[in-house]
C-alpha cells in the first residue's frame, strides 16, 4: 500500500533523508522511531506529498506521488487521513464545523446527514456530542484537541491514518487514552497506520511493525518483540532513553 524507495530530502545544506528505504504492509499498525529531529515527520509528508523527494520512489496505492499529477495526488489525500502533531484544528471554528469540514468540502452530504456523521465520529473517539460540539479548541484540553482532530481525520472513512506524534506533549493518561484511540480505530476501521513517535512506551502498546530512523535511513525494521531484545547499540540507547545519540 505504501513503499519508499531511495527517498533522499535536504533543506539548503542540511540532509534529512538519505536513502530511505521502507514498506507499510497493509491492514497493520507501523511506528516510526528516531531521535528528535531525525527527520520522521519529513517520511510522511512524502506519504501525502507535502513534500516531494529530491531523488526515489513514494509509491501510495499504486501512484508514485513524486512524479504525479495534481489530480492523482488529490485523489490519494481523499484516501489518507493525516494527524498533525498540533491537531491543525481551526481556531475560528467550533468542533462541530471542524468534523463537518472535510464532509462539506468532499462531499454533498445534507446537513442532518452530516451531523449523523459527526456525531459518529466524535462519539468513536470518545468525545461526548452534546458536550464539545458547540466548544472552540482553546477551550478543550491538549488531549480533548488530540480527539477532536482525530475525529476530523477519520470523517471520510481514510483507508490510510498517518499520525505525527500522537501523545506529544500530553500527560501520561492522556497518552494512554490516545493510544487505545488508535488501537481501537485500527481494530473498527482496519486501516492501514503510520506513527511518527519517540514515545517508547506508547510506541509499543500500537505498533505491529516498528522501523527505525538514524542518520536519514532505515536502520532497522521488525516486530515490537525484535526492538525489546535487539543488541544493536543504536537502536538499544534510544530504547533505553540514552540522549546521547548525535543528530548531523
Amino acid at each position: 500500500m505504501i513503499k519508499l524507495i531511495n527517498v533522499y530530502k535536504s533543506f539548503g545544506k542540511k540532509h534529512v533523508l538519505r536513502g530511505v528505504n521502507l514498506t507499510i504492509e497493509p491492514n497493520k499498525t507501523t511506528v516510526i522511531l528516531g531521535p528528535s529531529g531525525s527527520g520522521k515527520s519529513t517520511i510522511i509528508k512524502h506519504m501525502v506529498a507535502l513534500l516531494k523527494p529530491d531523488k526515489g520512489e513514494v509509491w501510495v496505492e499504486g501512484i508514485n506521488l513524486a512524479e504525479a499529477t495534481e489530480e492523482q495526488i488529490f485523489a490519494v489525500r481523499k484516501r489518507v487521513g493525516f494527524l498533525f502533531q498540533s491537531g491543525a484544528l481551526f481556531d475560528s471554528m467550533n468542533i462541530y464545523d471542524n468534523t463537518a469540514f472535510p464532509l462539506r468540502e468532499h462531499t454533498k452530504l445534507s446537513e442532518k446527514e452530516i451531523e449523523v456523521e459527526v456525531r459518529k465520529r466524535l462519539e468513536m473517539v470518545g468525545l461526548k456530542f452534546e458536550e464539545v460540539a458547540h466548544l472552540y479548541p482553546d477551550e478543550l484540553s491538549g488531549g480533548m484537541q488530540k480527539r477532536a482532530g482525530l475525529a476530523r481525520t477519520i470523517i471520510l472513512n481514510p483507508e490510510i491514518i498517518l499520525y505525527d506524534e500522537p501523545t506529544s506533549g500530553l500527560d501520561p493518561i492522556t497518552s494512554d487514552l490516545i493510544s487505545r484511540m488508535i488501537l481501537k480505530l485500527q481494530h473498527e476501521m482496519g486501516t492501514t497506520s503510520v506513527v511518527i513517535s519517540h514515545d517508547i512506551k506508547e510506541s509499543f502498546k500500537i505498533a505491529d511493525k516498528m522501523a527505525m530512523l538514524y542518520e536519514g535511513k532505515i536502520i532497522a525494521y521488525g516486530d515490537p518483540e525484535f526492538f525489546k531484545t535487539t543488541d544493536n547499540p543504536i537502536i538499544r540507547r534510544f530504547i533505553d532513553g540514552i540522549s546521547d545519540i548525535e543528530i548531523d
